[in-house]
């Protein structure tokens, strides 16, 4: 989705968006960084930066776009390969991690909202720190509710009785 993102619109757009992101942040760094690309979008307009080099950056990003989505691919693969291997096993351990997996992940997740439910109303001073700090844990939670999805997805698959070899994983290799 990056890759042709950029191949239509470019390291101007990109530019731009990252600029404006960057520049409503309360912090230093973040607003050198928004006046430092707003110099570069103005050397782009004035034609300081010639096609040639935006056509070649716009390359670069996009060949670094398809390395970082490769990577994920692979990533992706290794988790189908250890789900495949846990189909197989004969070991009833094995068998029931889904299972084990989604009940620890519903447990914390609980566990979780009712302290942020506790703080909330009883601690509200303390309410927005809590908040942030469950912000700060919402990729931790973006990945273990990714794999518990991935679970309940194949889990959906077993019980409608498809076979194994019309199971399709996805696998960056096969462009199908």
């Amino acid at each position: 989705m990056l890759s042709s993102f950029l191949s239509q619109m470019g390291l101007p757009v990109l530019l731009s968006i990252v600029a404006g992101a960057l520049g409503v942040l309360d912090n230093p760094a973040a607003n050198k960084a928004s006046e430092a690309l707003g110099k570069v979008q103005d050397a782009l307009q004035s034609g300081a930066i010639t096609p040639e080099q935006l056509a070649e950056a716009n390359r670069h990003t996009e060949k670094m776009a398809s390395m970082e989505i490769e990577g994920y691919g692979e990533a992706l693969s290794e988790i189908n390969q250890s789900l495949r291997t846990e189909i197989a096993s004969s070991d009833a351990y094995v068998r029931r991690m889904r299972p084990t997996f989604g009940y620890l992940m519903a447990a914390t997740w609980a566990a979780q909202m009712f302290g942020i439910a506790y703080v909330i109303i009883f601690d509200t001073d303390k309410a927005g720190v809590v908040m942030a700090a469950m912000g700060n844990l919402s990729a931790i939670w973006a990945v273990g509710l990714s794999v518990l999805g991935i679970y309940v997805y194949k889990r959906s698959d077993e019980k409608l009785g498809a076979p194994m070899r019309d199971v399709i994983f996805w696998n960056p290799k096969n462009k199908a």
